[in-house]
C-alpha cells in the first residue's frame, strides 16, 4: 500500500465515522475539498452545505446531518433552535 493510498483510506475512515456521513456523502465531500471533521467544524455547516450545492443537489436534511455529525446526533435530533440559527446564516450569507 502507498503512503498516498493509506493518506486517502484515513480521509475516508474519518468521514465515513461520522454519524449522518454516509459513503455517497463522504465521496461527495471530498469532491468539494472537505476531508475530514476538522474542516467542517473550522468552515462550518452553513459553508460546507454551500460548496456542496454548488454541485450537487442538497436538501436541508444534508445541512442537519453536518450540523448533527458535529454535534455527534443523528440529523433529526439537531434542537429546533440550532436549525433556526443555520437557515438565518445560510439566508444572511446567501451570494448575490
Amino acid at each position: 500500500m502507498t503512503a498516498q493510498s493509506s493518506t486517502a483510506k484515513t480521509v475516508s475512515n474519518d468521514l465515513a465515522a461520522l454519524k449522518n456521513i454516509g459513503p455517497k456523502s463522504a465521496e461527495r465531500l471530498r469532491a468539494v475539498g472537505i476531508e475530514s471533521r476538522a474542516q467542517i467544524e473550522e468552515l462550518g455547516a452553513v459553508e460546507v452545505y454551500r460548496r456542496l450545492t454548488r454541485i450537487y443537489p442538497a436538501s436541508l436534511t444534508m445541512l442537519w446531518a453536518l450540523q448533527g455529525a458535529l454535534m455527534d446526533l443523528p440529523f433529526h435530533q439537531v434542537p429546533a433552535e440550532i436549525k433556526s440559527a443555520l437557515l438565518d446564516d445560510l439566508t444572511e450569507r446567501r451570494p448575490q
